[in-house]
C-alpha cells in the first residue's frame, strides 16, 4: 500500500478514520472550512449506515469519501472474495448517499497482507496507509498531536487522523496553521498520489516511473 508519495513541492494529505461516533465530524468539518483545507474521510460502510447525514456532509463540503471496510472486519483472515465483497458493500452505500463511488480504500487496523493488497488492487482501487500517525486515539491533548505531526511532516506526507478521538478538534487548527507556515499545501489523498505509471519501494513510498 501507498504510506506517502514522493514530491518537490511540499504538498501533504490529512486523513480521518470514521468507524465509530459522529460527535467531532462537524467540528472538524467546519475548522477545515475556516482554513480552506480538503481531506479525506475513510468510512466504514456500517458508520455512513448509522449517519447519512455526516457522510454527505463530507462530501458536500468538499472533502474525499473513501472506504474503510464495511463492518472493520480483520481483512487478513478473509478470502480474496470475502474481501472484494466487503469492500462493495462499503463502496455501494457510499455512492448511494454521495453518488461518488470509492477509489480509494484504508484497511480496517491498518492490517494487510500480499492477498488482501491483490484483491484490492484487482478492484482497481488503491490501499492507502500513512506516515505520520497523530496518535489522536489514545487521547493525548492538542499539543502532544500537534508536535507528533509537526516532528514527522514532510512533502508527501499522509498524516492519520480519527474523526471521533477527543481532542482532534482542538488539535487541528494548529496543525493546519504550522502545514500553512511551513508552506505547505494540503490537498486529498486522491490528488496526492500517482494513479499511473508509478512505483512503491520497500517503505511504501511511492514514485512516478522513470520516463525513458
Amino acid at each position: 500500500p501507498i504510506y506517502c508519495v514522493q514530491r518537490d513541492q511540499k504538498v501533504c494529505s490529512i486523513s480521518f478514520d470514521a468507524a465509530w461516533g459522529a460527535d467531532n465530524t462537524q467540528k472538524i468539518l467546519d475548522v477545515l472550512k475556516e482554513y480552506g483545507v480538503t481531506c479525506t474521510f475513510f468510512v466504514v460502510g456500517n458508520w455512513a449506515d448509522q449517519y447519512p447525514e455526516q457522510a454527505k456532509a463530507i462530501v458536500d463540503s468538499g472533502n474525499e469519501l473513501m472506504n474503510h471496510s464495511n463492518a472493520h472486519d480483520h481483512y487478513n483472515s478473509l478470502t480474496a472474495d470475502q474481501i472484494i465483497a466487503d469492500v462493495n458493500t462499503c463502496n455501494d452505500k457510499i455512492e448511494a448517499l454521495t453518488g461518488v463511488r470509492p477509489t480509494l480504500i484504508r484497511c480496517p487496523f491498518g492490517e494487510y497482507d500480499d492477498h488482501v493488497i491483490s484483491a484490492i488492487r484487482s478492484m482497481g482501487m488503491e490501499p492507502i496507509q500513512w506516515d505520520v500517525d497523530s496518535l489522536d486515539w489514545k487521547d493525548y491533548d492538542a499539543g502532544t498531536i500537534c508536535k507528533r505531526v509537526r516532528d514527522k511532516l514532510a512533502p508527501g506526507s499522509i498524516v492519520l487522523f480519527h474523526n471521533a478521538a477527543l481532542h482532534t478538534p482542538e488539535a487541528l487548527p494548529s496543525v493546519l496553521e504550522h502545514m500553512i507556515r511551513e508552506g505547505y499545501t494540503v490537498v486529498p489523498i486522491g490528488q496526492l498520489i500517482y494513479w499511473e505509471n508509478y512505483t512503491i519501494d520497500h517503505t511504501g513510498r511511492q514514485f512516478p516511473a522513470q520516463s525513458e
